[in-house]
């Protein structure tokens, strides 16, 4: 268990990892849509196409050969991936420190062992509900 005051610190750092991590994912759907407007406007002049479902195939063709749109794709699959797990640790550390204030509340005497079961009880109930 981490000394209470170093947790303020790490919860910072951590968010701050699921920023970085989110700002990335932005540039990364960014290139994504670029691409994507490539490949619809190759389908939508394409002269030789007669209908909607012939566009759709060109459309996935033009994607499908882009080397960079697959890279740009398996970049998003990996950011979301640790954007995910960032989240979650993010969240550990903020339990963690919920746990550690009560702990520290009970050992100078100022909680019974019961409200601190009552508190976390209805910690995680709120965070059941999404408070």
């Amino acid at each position: 268990m981490e000394e209470l005051s170093h947790y303020p610190t790490a919860i910072a750092k951590a968010a701050q990892r699921v920023n970085e991590i989110d700002s990335q994912l932005m540039a990364v759907q960014q290139q994504i849509d670029r691409f994507d407007g490539n490949a619809d406007r190759a389908a939508a002049f394409d002269m030789d196409l007669k209908n909607d479902a012939q566009r759709k195939a060109r459309r996935f063709e033009v994607l499908l050969v882009n080397q960079e749109y697959q890279q740009a794709m398996d970049t998003q699959m990996r950011l979301s991936a640790e954007k995910a797990n960032a989240l979650a640790h993010l969240e550990y550390l903020r339990n963690q420190f919920s746990v550690a204030k009560l702990e520290a509340r009970l050992a100078m005497g100022k909680a019974p062992p019961s409200a601190i079961a009552h508190q976390l009880t209805d910690f995680e109930s709120r965070e059941l509900v999404g408070l």
